[in-house]
């Protein structure tokens, strides 16, 4: 397993730096919000996409890929009732992925609990069936780009579409490609009341990528969540991806909570 950690947290740091303090701290991978980048993965030219690349390798991290991928532009819903809404967001989809790919990264993380909800006058099954066909389109070009999209399963206090593993999974087979898989993350799958080494368990072909938090939203090892059994179930599954911390609470300052978080998982690892 590789340790991660996620890019917003470090705000108005420059993305040279965070890599820089990442690789100090012991990190194996920094993973992106492209929204820190620019508001639109479309302004950001080859030629600063070649220079962040080169910034990783020479601080000697891999970047692991990219999260939070709809927050910017606005106006993106994977389900909306508007087709061009669909069509513009399966576009910024593809525009992603290529990102994704000329940085060098391998896994994007499907979240953004916003713009999935279920709109009216939708139901369920109708939203289930617009979101499962931008997928499968965005999952073929994924496959060409070498790109590995996540199904986040996402608390239902946060959106009302895929809460749990049980159905990111269904998704899964419903789009039937290898390059569309999901991610599990410790703080939402808590706040479904779910036991995390049982959902690893269960699920294991499909687990993809990991997010390290805490029930608490902050960084592992900081809440009530028991962490020796989550490590030791990815190990009997035999999971070599990463384990990337993300945290919704920036306090006291960046490299405190990724210092923090890294003295916590290294020795469970091993």
């Amino acid at each position: 397993m590789k340790l991660a950690i996620c890019n917003e947290m470090f705000e108005d740091w420059g993305v040279e730096d965070v890599f820089l303090c990442a690789a100090k701290l012991g990190y194996d991978a920094v993973e992106i919000a492209p929204f820190t980048l620019a508001e639109s993965v479309v302004d950001i030219s080859q030629t600063e996409r070649d220079r962040i690349r080169k910034a990783a390798d020479t601080a000697n991290v891999e970047i692991a890929g990219l999260h939070w991928l709809l927050v910017s532009p606005k106006g993106l819903h994977v389900n909306h009732p508007n087709g061009d809404i669909r069509e513009k967001t399966r576009d910024y989809f593809f525009a992603l992925i290529s990102c994704c790919a000329d940085l060098g990264g391998k896994i994007m993380v499907i979240g953004s609990p916003n713009e999935r909800n279920v709109l009216d006058p939708l139901t369920p099954e109708q939203a289930w069936d617009y979101a499962q066909d931008t997928f499968a389109a965005c999952a073929e070009f994924a496959q060409e780009q070498d790109v590995i999209l996540c199904m986040e399963p996402l608390a239902s206090q946060h959106t009302n579409f895929i809460s749990t593993p049980a159905a990111a999974v269904e998704m899964v087979k419903a789009v039937d490609n290898p390059n569309f898989q999901i991610i599990l993350d410790v703080t939402s799958t808590a706040a479904e009341n779910l036991d995390m080494p049982t959902q690893i368990r269960k699920y294991a072909e499909h687990v993809a990528h990991f997010h390290t938090n805490d029930d608490n939203g902050y960084l592992p090892g900081s809440g009530n969540v028991d962490y020796p059994p989550i490590i030791e179930a990815l190990k009997e599954i035999h999971y070599t991806g990463y384990l990337s911390t993300e945290v919704f609470n920036f306090e006291p300052d960046p490299e405190t909570i990724a210092r923090r978080s890294i003295e916590f998982l290294q020795p469970l690892v091993g």
